[in-house]
């Protein structure tokens, strides 16, 4: 008989799901002072340049984290990788907390800082996999999409609470001291909670059916082997919506240097955009458990199309909280069910034995090649053309591209 999973369980899934990405995201939030903190160059965009790179080294070490702690959950169990994870999490952040500055230790400080950032990278490309099996396989019959959609409403949390923290730093303390230590009390915050997420995971139950004596490689050849073709249809199709996600988050940094609007200003972009993060992921889950998960990828990427230039005119034009706000509102409410619907068919086109590798692998290589590279383009390209326009015309060619994938993917919606 299928596993059910409980409320409590199903909360110690999210919490420790939002504490990760809380841990992870917050980095984006602050690149601009931490660039100041360990890449001291004299030049404003090369610092950023830096900061921004470093970040996207957290994704290279996601497919490892993939294929390491994905094929494990598929041997081993689910809960033990979950609570694997929320320890190399702790760590990675505990790195960059305790890491002096560069003016302090020198050229140790920006390497200690990269080492964090890959652990950080390890345990949230390990994560993925095994939330979203974890989900799926607990949900009743015809609500995976729903259940599969409160792993995101989690990273919206996430990205709320970073918002949160970094809205309140930037209100009462003066930039010198945001730039000092403000941001490290932020990474602080995640830290400190990251103990209560190991707690609950402990009492996790278990959804794999029966673990396997095999290899992580035997794991990964299953998925190569068997399922290719889903695996490139599903990074292609995912590939659009990871660069969205990217660029949505890249618009606290976007508002203070292309904008120059002030840092408690350019903070509301996060509150922004984990509200619709919620409100999106939620309305996903239900819209793809009633029409279907291809049918939802298509229409909503098509309104991202259609609204995302439009949206980054109106911000350019106004610059104000209230432009930022709702340029951020008006695209992630349309491209939220869309990925919902990818994420859930992601998890539906891989067999139980060997779905959290599959997930894994699927969402690693995409975030590695699109993640990690998002917010350095962008940056780059807005440094070098002077168009505000830039990370608008990235979002919608990408979207092209990844329609053709979703035309190709099948429906998932009644599988077994």
């Amino acid at each position: 008989m299928k596993a059910r999973i409980p409320i409590g369980g199903l909360i110690a899934t999210l919490i420790g799901n939002t504490l990760e990405f809380y841990d992870f995201l917050i980095y984006s939030f602050f690149s601009v002072y931490i660039g100041q903190a360990f890449f001291p160059t004299g030049d404003e965009l090369a610092s950023l340049l830096l900061s921004v790179a470093t970040f996207g080294l957290g994704f290279l070490t996601r497919p490892l984290g993939a294929i390491w702690i994905g094929s494990y959950a598929d041997r081993v169990g689910r809960k033990k990788a979950l609570l694997l994870t929320i320890v190399l999490m702790a760590f990675g952040t505990l790195g960059i907390v305790a890491t002096p500055s560069y003016a302090t230790i020198g050229p140790i400080a920006p390497i200690i800082l990269v080492l964090s950032r890959l652990v950080q990278g390890l345990a949230v490309g390990g994560e993925v996999g095994p939330v979203t099996a974890v989900l799926v396989e607990g949900a009743p019959p015809g609500k995976r999409g729903l259940f599969t959609s409160l792993s995101s409403v989690s990273q919206g949390v996430a990205i709320l609470a970073g918002g949160g923290v970094g809205l309140t730093l930037a209100t009462v303390l003066d930039p010198a001291d945001l730039a000092s230590w403000g941001w490290r009390a932020a990474f602080g915050v995640g830290l400190l909670i990251i103990p209560i997420g190991f707690y609950l995971r402990r009492a996790l139950p278990e959804t794999l059916s029966e673990a396997k004596h095999t290899t992580a490689s035997a794991t990964l050849g299953a998925v190569w082997r068997g399922h290719k073709r889903e695996l490139i249809l599903t990074v292609l199709v995912t590939s659009c919506m990871t660069i969205s996600t990217y660029v949505a988050q890249y618009m606290t940094v976007y508002a203070q240097t292309t904008l120059k609007m002030p840092p408690e200003a350019a903070m509301v972009a996060p509150l922004a955009m984990g509200s619709v993060f919620i409100v999106g992921a939620f309305l996903g889950g239900v819209i793809c458990d009633r029409f279907g998960r291809r049918r939802t990828m298509i229409v909503s990427r098509i309104g991202v199309i259609i609204v995302q230039l439009p949206a980054f005119m109106y911000l350019e034009h106004e610059r104000t909280i209230t432009a930022l706000v709702l340029s951020i509102v008006v695209v992630g409410l349309i491209a939220g069910p869309g990925a919902i619907a990818a994420l859930t068919s992601m998890a539906e086109v891989f067999p139980q034995e060997i779905r959290s590798a599959g997930i894994s692998l699927a969402y690693a290589l995409t975030v590695t090649i699109f993640g990690a590279t998002t917010q350095f383009v962008i940056a780059g390209l807005i440094g070098v053309t002077e168009d505000p326009f830039a990370p608008a015309y990235y979002v919608i060619v990408s979207s092209v591209i990844s329609i053709g994938a979703m035309l190709m993917l099948g429906e998932t919606k009644d599988r077994a």
